[in-house]
């Protein structure tokens, strides 16, 4: 198990904690993190773009002059996609782009991206991360004496206070152990777990 330092938020050595091999010490296959990357963002679509089609648009049907005789093109109504304000000949209606990979390969995919992060050195193991107020400016102060530049905080239990202060500052994203994924571990350069949700993702992982 690799034993990494446990910190308090004003950077201070506090402890060790033991991670556990089969979730941060997996060999990385880019192909299953690409995988599992990319229909994370197919999911994320909205797929609301919409068109509307000939018979979606208000008009009269009727045949605006004769077939034969004028000199000009054969017209039908003055809905037809040729024309000004008519309907959109092949345009998009809403659509949903899901689909699923297997579950063990998105398990896979998330003990990979952890170990990425062990590997490179990018993971901050705190004891704790507790303000006293909703303000912006003590979550600033708190990453400075980390030296963090861009983060991704997984916490155990809800934490109004550090979600509402962290959320003005793009840079950092807060989220439960529940949700954590893929995309956003290997989005932000630092990983910061807190030592009890740790033990939250590894009963979940194992």
């Amino acid at each position: 198990m690799a034993v990494v330092d446990v910190i308090n938020s004003s950077g201070k050595k506090v402890s060790q904690v033991d991670l556990n091999d089969e979730i941060f010490n997996v060999p990385v296959k880019k192909s299953v993190l690409h995988e599992v990357v990319t229909m994370q963002l197919a999911n994320r679509r909205a797929g609301s773009a919409s068109t509307k089609h000939r018979s979606d648009v208000t008009g009269s049907g009727r045949k605006l002059f004769r077939q034969k005789g004028t000199g000009r093109a054969r017209r039908g109504n003055i809905k037809a996609p040729l024309l000004r304000g008519g309907g959109v000949a092949f345009g998009p209606k809403p659509k949903s782009w899901a689909y699923q990979v297997p579950k063990k390969v998105k398990k896979l995919a998330l003990k990979m991206a952890l170990s990425s992060k062990l590997k490179d050195e990018n993971i901050l193991i705190l004891d704790q991360f507790e303000l006293d107020e909703i303000k912006t400016r003590a979550f600033s102060e708190v990453v400075e004496n980390l030296k963090m530049e861009n983060a991704l905080i997984v916490i155990d239990q809800e934490n109004e206070k550090l979600a509402l202060s962290s959320r003005n500052i793009s840079e950092f994203k807060v989220m439960r152990f529940e949700g954590l994924n893929v995309y956003d571990i290997l989005k932000h350069k630092t990983l910061v777990l807190l030592e009890a949700s740790v033990k939250a993702i590894e009963g979940r992982l194992l």
